[in-house]
């Protein structure tokens, strides 16, 4: 039976994480050979200043190991490719030429081109490597540092369905960081929109596909689209059979923690997301060399119609991560809102603004939070004091979960700094719980009681037993080596209490040695330590005592920075070897004592899941409500109508000495295409991104840049944005908005919102005035809510021919400040109802320069007849009678809907309405006695 099978498999996994250790005092005898460290150490937490982590540089052993269970030769292939800055910020430093490692026979990989393969012999004594540099990611955040917290981690498979299921596509994810396991699966058109946002969304370190996708000639759509897309990302094609649906099912019943067990039904007929996550499990098993302990992940379904997609060129376009012009620049979305205090929460927030909710329920329940967070200033700083202490509880999770094959100095050591992590975290439990219990917001109320959850003690007690009350996460790599050396109490290994003595007169002996050195050359040396060197000498450059520059011979490995010189000697380099030994004695046997300890705790570890949730939810929450303290931002509704009093753009509020000027946006179903005009410079650009970082603001559950705000639910959000004004017009940037225009098309529906910036403008005058009316009639079919700014204002007579068209425009003036001088233009950036009188934009250049009057003269003339007989042909009696009755029935609809205003008020409202009905059909009648 696979169950039986499975909790066979899982009690041997427990044992061998015990190894050898039948008691706290045990041993465990050393293994021999060569050790197979992962090739990725992201689950190896370092000591701040610590070197557990190795150099990215060192080779990562790939060659003839064998996975547990696994046949086939692992085969490197070199495949030629450009570095590139990835997707948000993402940056690799990988060598010249990638590695990818197939799970298969060396040909499967003859239908990649330019690829070398290199066969490593199964009985050769030389270990295959692959060598390149773990990705460093840029944290985009308002103080630009860089972050290893967001350095790439996870690993993808992707699978495609064959035949007559082509376009289903299922994925399964497994971040290196964080014990969890995303599944996906999902129907896609053949663009593979869906497939691609999410992969940019992930940012992985590495994507596992199938060898049959990559066929000699014969690769499919799938694979072309993701190799040119991820060109900086590694690529591992495994045998079609390690795509089992069986196996995977196996694997999600041993692994999955009780808490999220119902994923089981929610994946039960999805085979190919079951397909891919036994490929990546295995996968992950093999280059980890560890496996993860039973009942230990959290494995989740995600499905695409749970959240609002954001395609990669929009959230490029939008600088939602990063900004375009500096990666290291905090002038985004990402860096307006990250006032995060933990790893965990700026991962949510990031996650959140390239995924924004969809269901308003959800939204608001948020929304609330964030609005009672606001309330009591006391108590929100208390919150947030409580957040800032917790580590990255997903990260501490992860190395928790993993079960080392083999036992390592760096493994051992990871455990001992990773129990001291749990415990610290622990401890924080009761202080989060009591900085919550006041509040009274459903959200927050169930955040509290998850908290109640007896386990978090039952660790805790455990743990107390074995390690000392005192001992805690410290910062500095000596404190935190002392804390890991002394962490396990007295009596309960006699060997170990022996070595920590040891320890202890090692380390006073370097004491007493460097200070005999200060009296016996009369200088004032005083001890330090780093991760790398151990303890040295330090002392000013500027001493008196030194004579002409010049330190006594017996000092050596002689460095100076600043007006600081550090050395060392050899009798304290010999020192710090033995104190080097006596360490890896002390964390060999306190490694064994944490690992029978681990091993009783793991029953109850699956509660951290819930904490870490907790956390990063409650941190990016109070990071919401700090940024609103920043700033006037106000809480958003949702109803079916996009309306904003007074918005400002987010971003450029934090640029600007002073506020940004704000305007009004007003859409719905019955006026929902607006046409923006106006002359370069004058806040379209700025504008239209400023309603879609609103609308992603809104929809994440923060309050937006407003003195109102209420918006639609969008499930797709496109920007098309226009190419500079300084750049030469070419048939690549006309092909590239084409293929822009044309993904719209395909994915967007009722329900999108889309803004399109200046479309056209890379071809002649005529065909780009055909292409803009022809899209625009199209995307009018949709009954989206768009916006479309546009130079080509044979455009706005559109609103004649359809009535759900509504014409804005940015104003400007004309000044001089002499008289005599030339008119200039002053930007208002004030957004108005109707078209823009800025016309003949090429007109006016004309009479700044040498052109004769007479000429210029026929050119406003010619214009202006143009126009008036395109006018003439469009502006019918009818259509206006039907644009009248139009508005006044969606403006009716939507007031009956949205409305709460009192009867005396509304009253008011809908005379007006009557008022401006009748203004209307005067119209449209007094045409009509005209053209008689």
């Amino acid at each position: 039976m696979p169950d039986a099978n499975n909790g066979a498999r899982g009690s041997q996994l427990m044992e061998e994480a015990a190894a050898a250790s039948t008691s706290y005092s045990g041993h465990c005898s050393s293994s021999s050979g060569a050790e197979h460290l992962p090739c990725y150490q992201f689950g190896l937490q370092q000591t701040p200043g610590g070197d557990l982590l190795r150099s990215s540089s060192n080779d990562c052993p790939v060659g003839p190991q064998k996975g547990r269970g696994f046949s086939g030769v692992f085969t490197p292939t070199l495949l030629p490719r450009r570095t590139e800055d990835s997707y948000f910020g993402d940056k690799s430093s990988h060598t010249e030429n990638v590695s990818t490692v197939n799970l298969t026979s060396p040909s499967s990989t003859r239908g990649l081109n330019n690829a070398r393969t290199g066969k490593t012999p199964f009985s050769s004594n030389r270990s295959g490597h692959r060598n390149w540099t773990p990705f460093r990611g840029y944290s985009v955040t308002s103080s630009s540092s860089i972050s290893v917290h967001n350095a790439a981690s996870v690993i993808v498979a992707v699978i495609e369905g064959r035949g007559l299921a082509r376009g289903e596509v299922g994925m399964a994810s497994v971040d290196l960081k964080n014990p969890e396991v995303v599944l996906s699966q999902f129907a896609d058109n053949t663009t593979y929109a869906k497939v691609i946002t999410k992969l940019r969304i992930l940012t992985p370190l590495e994507i596992i596909m199938s060898n049959t996708a990559c066929d000699a000639g014969n690769a499919t759509k799938l694979f072309s689209l993701i190799t040119e897309n991820f060109k900086n990302v590694t690529f591992t094609t495994v045998q079609r059979k390690y795509f089992s649906e069986s196996k995977g099912l196996e694997y999600i019943e041993q692994l999955c923690t009780p808490e999220f067990s119902t994923v089981l039904m929610e994946i039960q007929s999805k085979y190919y997301c079951l397909a891919a996550v036994a490929a990546v499990l295995k996968y992950v098993e093999f280059i980890q060399n560890s496996v993860y302990a039973p009942k230990s992940l959290k494995i989740r379904f995600h499905g695409s119609e749970q959240t609002a997609m954001i395609d990669s060129t929009s959230a490029l376009n939008l600088e939602l991560i990063t900004n375009n012009r500096d990666p290291r620049n905090g002038h985004t979305l990402f860096g307006v809102l990250n006032y995060t205090k933990t790893p965990g929460g700026s991962r949510r927030l990031r996650s959140n603004i390239l995924e924004p909710l969809i269901d308003a329920d959800t939204i608001n329940t948020r929304l609330d939070s964030v609005q009672e967070l606001l309330q009591d200033e006391e108590l929100f700083f208390g919150l947030q004091s409580v957040i800032s202490r917790f580590l990255d509880t997903e990260q501490l999770l992860s190395v928790l979960v993993q079960i080392p094959k083999q036992d390592t100095v760096n493994a051992s050591e990871s455990k001992i700094t990773n129990l001291i992590y749990l415990k610290h975290t622990l401890e924080l439990v009761e202080p989060l719980k009591d900085a919550l219990k006041s509040y009274m917001t459903p959200l927050l109320k169930a955040y509290c009681s998850s908290l109640e959850d007896n386990r978090f003690g039952i660790i805790l007690e455990k743990i107390k037993t074995v390690i000392n009350d005192d001992t805690r996460y410290t910062k500095g790599c000596l404190n935190m080596r002392t804390q890991k050396c002394y962490a396990v109490k007295p009596n309960i290994n006699e060997f170990l209490d022996i070595a920590r003595r040891t320890y202890t007169e090692i380390v006073d002996d370097i004491a007493g040695m460097i200070t005999q050195l200060a009296e016996k050359y009369n200088l004032p040396l005083k001890t330090s330590f780093s991760s790398a060197r151990g303890f040295f000498i330090q002392m000013n450059a500027d001493c008196p005592a030194i004579h002409s520059g010049l330190l006594p011979a017996e000092f050596t490995k002689i460095t100076k920075v600043k007006n600081v010189y550090s050395f060392t000697s050899p009798d304290l380099m010999k020192m710090n070897e033995r104190c080097q030994e006596s360490l890896r004695e002390i964390y060999h046997m306190t490694y064994l004592i944490v690992c029978k300890l681990l091993s009783e705790i793991y029953e109850h570890i699956h509660c951290l899941y819930k904490l870490s949730d907790t956390v990063s939810m409650l941190d990016m929450l109070q990071s919401f409500a700090h940024a609103c303290t920043l700033s006037d931002y106000v809480r958003p509704e949702f109803t079916d109508t996009l309306a904003v009093k007074q918005g400002w753009h987010p971003v450029l509020e934090k640029l600007s000495f002073e506020k940004p000027v704000p305007n009004n946006t007003y859409i719905t179903e019955g006026s929902n295409f607006i046409i923006i005009t106006g002359p370069n410079m004058s806040g379209k650009s700025t504008y239209l991104k400023q309603i879609a970082l609103s609308q992603i603001m809104a929809q994440i559950g923060s309050f937006v840049p407003a003195e109102y705000a209420s918006f639609r639910i969008a499930e797709q959000i496109f920007t098309r944005v226009g190419m500079d004004d300084d750049l030469e017009t070419n048939s690549s940037t006309f092909m590239k908005e084409m293929k822009e225009i044309s993904y719209i098309i395909q994915n967007a529906n009722d329900r999108s919102l889309i803004i399109i910036d200046e479309l056209g403008r890379g071809t002649s005058t005529e065909e780009g005035i055909g292409i803009c009316y022809a899209v625009c009639e199209y995307l009018l079919k949709l009954k989206a809510f768009t916006l479309f700014a546009t130079h080509f204002l044979e455009l706005c007579h559109i609103d004649i021919l359809y009535p759900n068209v509504e014409n804005n425009y940015f104003e400007v003036q004309h000044v001089r400040r002499n008289t005599g001088d030339m008119e200039r233009i002053a930007y208002t950036y004030i957004l108005s109802k109707g078209q823009t009188e800025e016309k003949n934009y090429g007109i006016k250049a004309a009479e700044l320069s040498s052109i004769p009057p007479s000429i210029i003269l026929d050119a406003r003339e010619i214009v202006t007849l143009i126009a008036r007989q395109i006018l003439q042909q469009q502006s019918t009696p009818e259509t206006l009678k039907e644009r009248a009755i139009h508005h006044l029935g969606s403006r009716l609809v939507q007031t009956a809907r949205n409305s709460r205003l009192d009867q005396g008020t509304l009253r008011i409202y809908l005379k007006g309405l009557k008022k401006k009905y009748e203004a209307e059909c005067i119209i449209s009648e007094q045409v009509a006695t005209k053209n008689q």
